[in-house]
């Protein structure tokens, strides 16, 4: 700990403080600070190392013992100053007056933030260590990764750790601290695999070996290997410690007693020595490097998070602009500062059936969703109801001989194609008519922003249901009016006499003349397309005569609405135009594939 110098210490303090300042007002959740978090498998040794640099006890046991992050800042203090602690998670903060009361003290605010079973919360509990005998050093220890839910875990219990690391480690302000027993193969640790998949140049990453004692015979040269950097290369490296085993802590070993244990294995090991002597071993060196990587870090992120924060600014004084200066203090003026308020935003949703620039500068993309909506309705693969086999059931069907086919069949044909729409398109209305909810109360948040209970008190749900349901009952009388198969349009009669002049063929196997009231299958061909043709050129009529009636009169009562105080959008009304288009065309569509079917089937 000594080794750093009273230079570098000034230096060091200051950029460690920095980020602390930032972290302890919240700063996190908007910008991302630079950390240094402990990632390891369970029973890697991760909680003896926090405990090596910190000089408290940490909650140690069987299964999950880290349950929730856990920040860990330590701050270096004179010789002979006081120990002082102080453990802060939500709105609860407390001081320890001693160093014993860590362990318990962690263990309580766990069990408040996830419950006394064994489940896992993002919730971060903070304890703060100043003393003589700590390193400049701020640590996040995270949950220990497992691979196999026990008794009372969550059977996905492993997916949400990793979660919770990766949330962590993904930051590129972030250090992964990756902690490996030494007698474990390094290449299968998932810890290390997790950190290589958020940092796969190793830039951001350091190993950290434990349980140098445990390693097999003849297997310590590997263990320098790693170290050296020579079996996985990590730009920052590898350190080895040896903290205390279960052994030394049921014996009561000290950690000061540790640390002296831990230099002498080092020194007098044949293999680990060499370590040693080069500043890859030991838990003091270990504290060296991190403070030094840390630090640097630090300085690299400030330019980011210089960036961040300037950016941040200029986001938040934009949104303190759309709040201008908010009400009056006066009753009277507070009253006509509502009443432009409401207006403005009366105003702008007028404006946003009518697809114009909107004053409070919201941009919508209504009329562009709405085509969207109408385009995935005209690629409905609608039903076709005349197959061979239901086609000649139809026709033939009755009390008619054979080659007698009266009107109800050409009557019910197009019924059955009309009726199997009328559902799809009422859904197609739902559909639309929540899109306009939606941008309607978008368009009230940027309108009002700054004004929540006057957001809550909009009518806009009320009247978009009342909307909805006319427009329904008109879509519905449309379908109803399509049932009726009748026309004296002249179309009709040209395009069926026009068919009969190019048809050269005559029915010569019909068992009654053309006079009759039946038709052959060929007859009723030619009065199925020609009443399409029609329908086609009815319907092109009816689309311009619907939006020149309907649009403005319903358009003008949505208006009167919003002048008496209300909330809609005319979409609901308006799309009733569109409605006309969407429902009657694929009809048609649907018609001709029929027709064409009908043809290939009855070529004669």
């Amino acid at each position: 700990m000594n080794s750093l110098n009273q230079q570098y210490e000034e230096k060091v303090r200051p950029c460690i403080d920095l980020i602390d300042k930032l972290r302890s007002l919240g700063v996190e959740k908007d910008l991302a600070l630079p950390a240094i978090a402990v990632i390891g498998d369970q029973s890697s040794g991760k909680s003896s190392v926090l405990e090596a640099l910190s000089g408290v006890a940490l909650p140690r046991g069987v299964g999950i013992v880290t349950r929730c992050p856990l920040e860990l800042k330590m701050t270096r203090k004179k010789k002979g100053e006081a120990w002082y602690g102080k453990i802060s998670y939500r709105d609860y903060n407390e001081e320890l007056k001693k160093p014993s009361l860590v362990e318990k003290k962690i263990r309580e605010a766990q069990d408040k933030l996830v419950g006394n079973g064994t489940g896992i919360s993002n919730d971060l509990i903070s304890l703060q260590i100043a003393s003589p005998d700590v390193p400049d050093l701020t640590l996040i220890d995270l949950p220990g990764i497992t691979r196999v839910a026990v008794s009372g875990q969550s059977e996905d219990i492993g997916e949400q750790i990793k979660r919770l690391i990766q949330n962590n480690i993904r930051k590129q302000e972030t250090i992964s601290l990756v902690v490996v027993p030494c007698n474990v193969d390094i290449a299968t640790t998932e810890a290390l695999r997790m950190a290589q998949q958020v940092d796969p140049e190793g830039e951001r990453t350091l190993g950290i070996l434990t349980k140098p004692d445990l390693v097999d015979k003849g297997t310590e040269e590997n263990v320098v290997k790693i170290v050296h950097n020579e079996v996985i290369p990590l730009k920052k490296g590898y350190m080895v410690v040896k903290c205390r085993g279960q052994k030394e802590i049921t014996e009561k070993v000290s950690l000061s007693e540790a640390l002296k244990n831990e230099e002498a294995f080092f020194k007098e090991h044949a293999h680990f020595q060499t370590l040693f002597d080069e500043g890859q071993a030991t838990v003091p060196k270990l504290a060296e490097k991190l403070t030094l990587e840390l630090v640097h870090h630090i300085q690299t992120s400030l330019p980011r998070l210089d960036e961040q924060i300037q950016k941040k600014l200029k986001q938040t004084r934009a949104n303190l602009d759309k709040l201008s200066n908010g009400p009056p203090s006066d009753a009277i003026e507070r009253l006509g500062f509502l009443i432009d308020r409401v207006s403005a935003f009366t105003q702008d949703a007028i404006s946003l059936t009518k697809g114009e620039e909107l004053k409070c500068g919201y941009k919508s993309s209504i009329f562009s969703l709405l085509r969207g909506q109408f385009a995935v309705w005209r690629k409905m693969k609608l039903l076709i109801l005349f197959s061979h086999h239901n086609y000649n059931h139809i026709i033939y069907r009755g009390r008619e001989l054979p080659g007698f086919i009266n009107y109800k069949t050409f009557e019910a044909m197009i019924q059955e194609q009309i009726k199997q729409l009328e559902e799809p398109a009422v859904q197609k209305l739902k559909d639309v008519s929540e899109l306009v909810k939606k941008e309607l109360f978008e368009l009230a948040q940027s309108s009002l922003v700054g004004f929540p209970n006057l957001i809550r008190t909009l009518k806009i749900e009320d009247i978009r249901t009342k909307r909805e349901a006319e427009a329904e009952a008109i879509l519905r009388l449309q379908f109803q009016m399509e049932l009726i198969v009748y026309t004296q349009d002249t179309t009709y009669s040209q395009m069926l006499a026009k068919r009969k002049k190019e048809d050269k063929e005559e029915a010569v196997n019909s068992l009654v003349n053309n006079n009759s009231s039946g038709a052959t299958p060929k007859e009723m061909l030619k009065h199925l397309k020609s009443y399409y043709q029609m329908l086609l050129s009815s319907f092109c009529s009816c689309k311009r005569n619907t939006h020149k009636f309907i649009h403005p009169f319903v358009l003008s009562r949505w208006r009167l609405t919003l002048s008496r105080g209300q909330v809609l959008s005319a979409f609901t009304s308006q799309s009733v135009c569109f409605y006309f288009h969407s429902f009657i065309h694929p009809f048609f569509l649907s018609l001709k594939r029929t027709l064409d079917r009908i043809t290939s089937l009855n070529p004669s």
